[in-house]
């Protein structure tokens, strides 16, 4: 009984000691790596279309990790690919960060996050390599994708936009920060996409993000149903400041509409 007591009171012990140092291995080591592919139905029956969103890609120099990025977007299929939002926080990586995405093999479309202004990233270049996927890169406009039968709207991160909507389409809004959706309420989507938040990073059970930057409001992170239509804000690929990840995992987002 006394040999069994003291198993316990070991066991609890070690756990509660080494529990800060699972964390920390888990924050820093694990997931800021560790991808998840998420797939949302939004369609109510049959989907008639399947897109892959990523968004905060902050790329640093970690080809491998680009090209584990770029693979699971090609394996998942999509019609079509959605970026919203920070390609690179020094343009001394753009030139690497493109030719991964020009890797990808359907159309991309994307719009600038303020990390891309703030690094004078050149977006001449980066519009020719999105073309050269059979996207766009846009700048507070809109194109005609899948066949004609998709309206994608991309704000160029520097004022509220004015989207000119396609009743004969599906319309798809990007949009760099999340709480830009309040000021959209007089516009219908079938979806908003953005990014900026990262999820916070670090997010605790129960609480959620401590910290999130502006521009984020509520909506840090997953599917928020709004006057203005579903809002996907997905959790980024990359990281800021810190290279750290918890109970936040990068994420690729694919939905079907």
């Amino acid at each position: 009984m006394e040999f069994s007591k003291i198993s316990r009171r070991w066991f609890l012990g070690a756990l509660l000691l080494g529990t800060p140092a699972v964390v920390v291995a888990d924050a820093f080591w694990l997931e800021p790596r560790w991808i998840k592919v998420r797939t949302i139905r939004l369609a109510r029956h049959k989907p008639s279309h399947r897109l892959a969103h990523f968004t905060d890609l902050h790329h640093k120099g970690d080809r491998q990790f680009l090209q584990t990025v770029i693979r699971k977007i090609n394996a998942a299929s999509p019609d079509f690919v959605c970026f919203t939002g920070d390609i690179v926080e020094d343009a001394g990586f753009l030139g690497e960060a493109l030719a991964g995405l020009r890797e990808i093999k359907a159309p991309l479309y994307g719009i600038p996050g303020n990390h891309d202004y703030w690094s004078h990233a050149d977006f001449d270049v980066i519009a020719r390599t999105f073309a050269a996927t059979g996207g766009k890169w846009l700048m507070d406009e809109s194109v005609l994708a899948a066949g004609g039968k998709v309206n994608i709207f991309g704000a160029k991160c520097i004022r509220i936009p004015q989207p000119v909507l396609n009743p004969a389409t599906k319309n798809i809004m990007l949009i760099h920060y999340p709480e830009w959706i309040e000021k959209l309420a007089d516009y219908k989507f079938d979806l908003v996409l953005a990014g900026h938040s990262h999820g916070g990073q670090v997010r605790l059970p129960f609480y959620g993000p401590p910290v999130l930057g502006f521009g984020v409001g509520r909506y840090d992170l997953g599917l928020f149903q709004t006057p203005s239509g579903p809002l996907y804000v997905g959790a980024g690929i990359g990281w800021f400041h810190l290279p750290v990840r918890f109970n936040c995992r990068p994420e690729i987002t694919v939905i079907e509409i």
